[in-house]
């Protein structure tokens, strides 16, 4: 019954009230009622079905029409009352909706319920009608005094309000009771995971030294504010003896690495170690190839260790201060005894167990990071227990990447323009389609692709071919030729969307652009525009009329901004906070009530209360128990 109860109606009938027939006019949505006269039923030669029924008021009649409704003739007899919902159409009344013995389905403001396969709207309202006199029962885990300083109905009200309300702002106030009594919940959830991590103890950092110092002069360029302020917010956490657990989220670009690599070596300058680790081998090795470069000048070891490093190799990382790699590091026989601090790069690509593991035995202090910016409201939700530090802004010289949106029928103009850039010196990636799930079939794409380049549009350049079926060595060889210039063209799939870092790259064709989502095509645009040139991105996509609402949104979207946090807003509202950070993997897709973006306000009211509530038990807690030991919450990122 708590179930059905909680089924949220998607929308309400439109106010219109009763119409007499004679006062019908125009195509505006009405409501009749009246007896039926008489009934007939034809089939057309397209197996359509067209029900028609005559019925009568005081003022007149009228034909009503139903098609592929033949169900309803048996009772539609004469002398039957009905009230129809629909429109006037050439003189006949085209019916949506009927109500045979009421009004619930064609009343001003009856629920809408989003149907599935098994059970049609109309039967999902019959059962909450059904269910509502029940409401009352069930059990209300707010505090009465909570009640009383957020002035929130009841819950029993609430739900009355929702499913049937009197008017469009009574539903209103219902669906935000019970939108925050679900955030509530969560946010219970997780400040009480803060406090259990806060009970444990890690190693408090004396303030930085002199090999952060020599780091942060070692550096090419000048460090922006907000990678100030996020190196400031670390050191603060790294100097308690709880945990740190901070979100360190930028756009793409902004020089999140950086930052991360000073958490690192802030555990170094203390006698500890440090780890990194990525959830693939391609990231992993382009962090480590960053990570290593600047770590050589200041005198400090580091290692590579993925599931590809061989033994003699991973027997000599344990000398490292620092460790790049995947899931490797946590795996049986890496010693990380002295580890300080952790960062954890797409924590939410990890399986809970692997990011327990890291941590298992041992109390670091953790940064986790996010490849593109996620929603502030998201970032508030589902990293509750976190502490939050933004990289809003790329370094000033860096000047926004152009991005122009082409057809595939004018694609030779893509090429064009890449041929004209790369005989100006630079260099360019072209990003294959998603054609299949099977990284193998993407590989052999890509070398089709790569090969048929070099015969055509790009003749006399040279072309190479990033895949995720490369062996480690090889990968790493080609991002070397193509980092010192000896390649032009880099032909990949998405094994580029993170971590590589070609100043001279100022051009990216993405092939078929629309099959790819907001978030990773964002993420692939900042592989250009990461030096001081003006860069480009050159969506090719279907023709514009073959193309989903959704799918013409995102790369419209992502032509009018470059601003990863304002794009993260717009992927929320084409996908809704479930289905963006996993749906069934993630307690969003429990927020039943909550609208992310317009509930805001209501997420910051929940989360203060929440600090209050954390320590108190009751049904309250229990369902925040319930909640977080049925869900995987690391996913929740």
């Amino acid at each position: 019954m708590g179930d059905l109860l909680a089924h949220r109606p998607r929308d309400y009938q439109r106010a219109v009230g009763e119409s007499r027939i004679a006062d019908l006019f125009g195509e505006d949505e009405a409501v009749i009622a009246g007896e039926i006269v008489g009934v007939s039923l034809r089939r057309t030669r397209r197996r359509l079905t067209v029900l028609k029924a005559t019925l009568a008021d005081e003022s007149g009649e009228i034909q009503a029409v139903w098609f592929n409704q033949e169900w309803l003739e048996p009772r539609l007899q004469p002398g039957t009352h009905v009230r129809l919902r629909g429109r006037l159409r050439r003189g006949e009344f085209h019916v949506r909706l009927q109500d045979l013995d009421g009004h619930a389905a064609t009343a001003d403001l009856a629920p809408i319920y989003a149907a599935s396969e098994e059970v049609s709207s109309q039967r999902l309202r019959a059962l909450v009608e059904r269910a509502l006199p029940h409401a009352r029962a069930l059990p209300d885990p707010l505090p009465a005094r909570l009640k009383v300083a957020e002035r929130l109905p009841l819950k029993a009200d609430a739900l009355f309000a929702l499913h049937q309300p009197r008017t469009l702002e009574e539903a209103e106030a219902g669906r935000q009771r019970l939108a925050f009594d679900e955030l509530l919940v969560l946010q219970v959830g997780l400040a009480r995971r803060r406090r259990e991590r806060e009970a444990t103890v890690a190693p408090e950092l004396p303030p930085p030294g002199e090999l952060v110092a020599r780091y942060r002069e070692s550096l090419p360029f000048r460090l922006t504010e907000h990678q100030e302020r996020a190196m400031a917010e670390i050191d603060a956490d790294l100097q308690r003896a709880a945990p740190m657990q901070r979100l360190l989220q930028g756009d793409v670009g902004s020089g999140k690495t950086v930052v991360a690599l000073y958490a690192l070596l802030r555990a170094v300058e203390a006698g500890h170690r440090g780890a990194l680790m990525a959830p693939t081998e391609t990231l992993a090795e382009q962090h480590f190839l960053t990570v290593e470069e600047l770590c050589r000048d200041l005198g400090v070891p580091t290692a590579l260790l993925t599931s590809s490093t061989p033994k003699r190799e991973r027997d000599r990382a344990a000398g490292a201060s620092i460790l790049v790699g995947t899931h490797a590091l946590i795996q049986e026989g890496v010693d990380l005894d002295d580890l300080a601090v952790a960062v954890v790069d797409e924590q939410h690509r990890f399986g809970v167990e692997q990011r327990q593991a890291l941590t298992e035995g041992r109390s670091p202090h953790v940064l986790h990071m996010t490849a593109t910016p996620i929603p502030r409201t998201l970032a508030l939700t589902v990293y509750g227990d976190l502490a939050v530090s933004e990289i809003a802004r790329p370094p000033a010289d860096r000047k926004p990447v152009v991005t122009r949106w082409i057809p595939e029928e004018r694609a030779s103009e893509a090429y064009t323009r890449l041929r004209r850039v790369l005989e100006e010196g630079r260099q360019a990636y072209v990003v294959c389609p998603l054609v299949s799930e099977s990284e193998a079939i993407e590989a052999r794409a890509a070398e089709e692709e790569a090969e048929r380049l070099r015969r055509a549009e790009l003749r006399g350049f040279r072309v190479g071919c990033m895949h995720g079926k490369l062996r480690p060595a090889e990968r790493r060889e080609l991002m070397a030729q193509f980092k010192a210039g000896a390649l032009d063209v880099l032909v990949a799939t998405t094994v580029i969307e993170v971590g590589v870092d070609v100043p001279n790259a100022t051009i990216m064709i993405v092939q078929e652009a629309d099959r790819f989502g907001l978030a990773q095509l964002h993420q692939l645009r900042g592989r250009v525009g990461r030096g001081a040139e003006q860069s480009y991105t050159l969506l090719v996509s279907r023709p514009k009329e073959e193309l989903t609402d959704t799918a013409r949104a995102r790369l419209e979207a992502l032509v009018e901004t470059t601003d990863g946090f304002e794009l993260a807003e717009v992927d929320l509202d084409l996908r809704g906070g479930g289905q963006l950070l996993g749906t069934r993997q993630s307690g969003l897709s429990d927020l039943r009530f909550t609208r992310l973006r317009a509930d805001r306000p209501l997420l910051e009211r929940a989360r203060a209360a929440a600090d209050e509530l954390a320590d108190a038990s009751g049904p309250l807690a229990d369902e925040a128990d319930r909640l977080f030991g049925a869900t995987d919450t690391a996913r929740l990122a």
